[in-house]
């Protein structure tokens, strides 16, 4: 059943969440956004981590003095104002600064402290221009379960994890489903987990397969079909400011997001007529 916290024609928001650090979060909110744009979505990624590696990754410099999402989540612009347009078309970014380090403490004594982002992605939806309007809003957080990663929780349809193929995969993923099921309990009754994605796949490495396994064991039907593959052009695309598919189309890497792009939206589908 569809989450029902946003009104009818609201953008899906996907909250990309792992609070272990080089998992590909980043790397796949890039690249899945970019893969849905390509196929005809019209998609918004939110970056919600202090240190901007989804600005910069999309070719926006985190450092320069802008409107941000810091601004949003302290109540001093609309998400709206903080939206730049990106290389690929049909893909826009609510970019991040270092002020976001500094978020929770400004905002913590406010009773609305969890639900800004939400709310913010209420207020885009409601007063949107034909060219603000999103199929989808994907949110990459920090690799830590703070308050930015409540927002983003609390502020989602759904969660999508990535997942690397090595060893420890699994560690702290317990931990993640547990925070999942604290905001579902007080704060957003409708989260889900959309699926895992499983990165950094290596089919010549036997332990990449044993995390395989054990990961569809574990979740099940979660997980995605679609691995993404390790690919030195994913690894490369970022310095460029590009994402992969902008960068090389045709490499293993851009591939594997364009299937994953269409298994995303093949869930929703399935999600839309149960």
């Amino acid at each position: 059943m569809l989450s029902s916290h946003f009104p009818a024609g609201a953008p899906r928001v996907l909250t990309l969440a792992n609070q272990k650090g080089g998992v590909g979060k980043t790397t796949t909110a890039i690249n899945l956004g970019t893969a849905l744009a390509a196929i005809g979505e019209s998609v918004l990624i939110v970056d919600l981590d202090p240190q901007g590696n989804a600005s910069t990754g999309l070719g926006i410099d985190h450092r320069a003095r802008r409107l941000s999402t810091y601004d949003v989540l302290v109540g001093e612009a609309t998400l709206a104002e903080t939206i730049h347009e990106t290389a690929v078309p049909r893909l826009h970014l609510a970019p991040s600064t270092m002020d976001l380090l500094g978020v929770e403490l400004e905002i913590a004594s406010e009773r609305d402290r969890a639900f800004r982002l939400r709310d913010a992605v209420r207020a885009l939806h409601d007063g949107a221009t034909a060219d603000r309007r999103y199929t989808y809003v994907l949110v990459d957080c920090p690799p830590s379960l703070n308050l930015l990663t409540i927002n983003a929780m609390t502020a989602a349809n759904a969660i999508v994890v990535p997942l690397q193929c090595e060893f420890f995969a699994l560690e702290g993923l317990s931990q993640l489903l547990k925070t999942v099921e604290q905001v579902r309990g007080s704060l957003n009754p409708n989260l889900s987990i959309h699926g895992v994605v499983l990165t950094m796949f290596d089919p010549r490495n036997n332990l990449s397969g044993q995390v395989v396994a054990d990961v569809r064991q574990f979740m099940g039907d979660k997980v995605y079909e679609t691995m993404i593959p390790r690919n030195v052009r994913v690894s490369e695309a970022p310095s460029h400011g590009k994402p992969v598919l902008l960068y090389d189309l045709k490499c293993n890497g851009s591939q594997a997001y364009l299937r994953l792009a269409s298994e995303v939206i093949q869930r929703e589908r399935t999600l839309r007529a149960a």
